[in-house]
């Protein structure tokens, strides 16, 4: 097809060559415009007869000419901002929100607080890994130091606990390193190199659990005006005054790039009025778990041990078939399934392996219609390993506080190191500092104090196709032993209830024999030239 192609003049495409990828094809890339222009763009389209290129100079040419001081065209105002007004705070109409984004970076964040920044599903995340940096350097001046969350209202002895954490992390770091360069020699052919790394990553694997929620990491996220104040109103209505202060913080660059998007958060009769009923919701939840009786289940918390447990399934094979056909078929709903009560057992087990297809690996996902079926887990597994299948977007996450009645374990291995005692005290160190706070009535606070191996309760609700990218990606052979044992129960549990959708995650690695986790991608990457 031979597509229209617009004309311009001189000085209009002079213009568009500083915004558009091309002025000549269908697509194209809109770049170096701000990001409530290009929002306002997109949402005036929908009414607009003709292109966006078009768009841009009947509509918009004045906003990239309005000076600023020391912004220049980059400025931000005019059409743009009046347009956002009007459609956002005047009409409130949410979608246009998110047409436009930010990246922003949020750093010296502590581990309690990225759970909070992690919480929309409609964003990107990338955190700095304790399973790939080490923790045992100081800060930089000031305030120097262990990289761990200070409040003067946490208490000298908060800081003295926290301090041996990481000492004992220190100290133990190089005793676990000389253990697994014993326990995994290098084989023959592994490059020395690649074979390091792996030692120090099976290190920090083994001694995360060590580290407090307190610990410090980077964030970076990229969101629409959508989520970033969706996320700003949460981190203003938490009780911890780090969330409140990051919020503020996080408000105050929001408002230099995308301006327009989270106007509504600090006008009281919008922002104001959300804040309120988040701080409200919050408080009836507290208020009726402690009218029912719904404090920590002591007979639980003797049981020990981490545990998974499949609470509900929706949906059977019939509405699997059914919904992985309707897209190939033209009739409706009830003949597709009068249609599947006639095929053989044999014929339905031909057609569930045709539609789901060959996968030749975890990124080959079937169709929606996996989605027709959904299950709710109750896992109760280390910190760590929740901060990482907390990450997950297209899920239902929900917690409950981090505290110690959950119980830690000393990782086995490094009991064999020869760690095992000073990892113990390092626990109950912390639930000591915990114990501490939680007295003071800074219950809120307390978690800052717990290492990442103390357990937590939590619930993951997703659908099958969900499920099959999770289990396949924490199951992995580089994965945390941690979170891999979580995904191996899941699938197991799946099995029970749906065979057929467990024996389509044809990439999921049951092997559970210890290893270095990472010795394969340090090979594939010192093969591609790496050190």
């Amino acid at each position: 097809m031979r597509y229209p192609v617009e004309s311009f003049t001189d000085s209009e495409r002079a213009l568009l060559r500083a915004h558009c990828t091309n002025l000549d094809r269908p697509v194209f890339a809109l770049v170096d415009l701000p990001e409530t222009l290009k929002g306002a763009l997109f949402a005036r389209y929908s009414r607009y007869p003709g292109t966006l290129r078009r768009l841009l100079l009947d509509e918009f040419a004045d906003d990239l000419c309005r000076p600023a001081p020391g912004e220049g065209h980059r400025a931000e105002g005019g059409r743009a901002e009046r347009f956002y007004e009007r459609v956002l705070l005047g009409y409130g109409d949410d979608s246009v929100a998110q047409l436009g984004g930010a990246h922003v970076a949020c750093e010296w964040v502590s581990n309690v607080l990225t759970k909070v920044l992690q919480r929309p599903r409609l964003a990107a995340y990338l955190e700095q890994s304790t399973r790939y940096i080490a923790y045992d350097g100081p800060m930089p001046d000031p305030p120097g130091g262990h990289r761990y969350y200070r409040d003067a209202e946490l208490g000298p002895e908060y800081e003295r606990a926290m301090d041996e954490l990481f000492s004992l992390y220190a100290a133990l770091l190089p005793r676990v390193g000389a253990w697994a360069r014993d326990a995994f020699p290098l084989a023959e052919g592994e490059a020395p190199a690649a074979h390091e790394r792996a030692v120090r990553a099976k290190s920090l694997d083994l001694l995360r659990g060590l580290l407090p929620a307190s610990s410090l990491s980077h964030m970076g996220i990229y969101a629409s005006g959508q989520s970033f104040e969706q996320l700003i109103l949460h981190l203003l209505a938490h009780p911890l005054p780090e969330a409140r202060d990051y919020g503020e913080m996080l408000l105050s660059e929001c408002r230099r790039v995308i301006p327009s998007f989270v106007a509504r958060v600090q006008r009281p009769d919008r922002g104001g009025r959300w804040i309120e009923y988040l701080q409200s919701r919050a408080r009836a939840g507290e208020r009726w778990a402690q009218r029912m009786g719904l404090g920590h289940d002591r007979d639980e918390a003797a049981a020990g041990g981490p545990s998974v447990r499949l609470a509900r399934v929706d949906g059977d094979e019939d509405d699997l078939l059914a919904a992985l056909l309707f897209e190939s078929a033209a009739s409706g709903e009830r003949t597709i399934r009068a249609s599947l009560a006639a095929l053989s057992a044999d014929e339905r087990a031909a057609l569930l392996r045709d539609l789901l297809g060959g996968r030749d690996n975890r990124r080959h996902r079937p169709g929606r219609g996996l989605e027709a079926l959904r299950y709710r887990f109750e896992i109760v597994a280390d910190y760590g390993a929740f901060r990482d299948l907390q990450r997950h977007r297209m899920l239902t996450v929900q917690w409950q506080a981090l505290s110690p009645d959950l119980g830690a374990e000393v990782p086995e291995q490094v009991k064999l190191a020869g760690g095992g005692e000073d990892y113990r005290r390092g626990l109950e160190t912390s639930r000591a500092a915990y114990e501490r706070l939680a007295d003071r009535g800074l219950r809120a606070a307390a978690p800052y104090a717990l290492c990442l191996g103390y357990r937590i309760r939590f619930v993951l609700d997703l659908n099958a196709r969900e499920a099959m990218a999770l289990i396949e990606l924490r199951s992995g052979r580089e994965g945390h032993p941690s979170y891999r044992a979580v995904a191996h129960e899941m699938h197991r549990q799946i099995a029970t209830v749906h065979p057929a959708v467990a024996a389509a995650m044809t990439h999921v690695d049951t092997e559970t024999e210890p290893r270095l986790e990472r010795i394969l991608a340090e090979l594939r990457a010192h093969s591609r030239g790496g050190s």
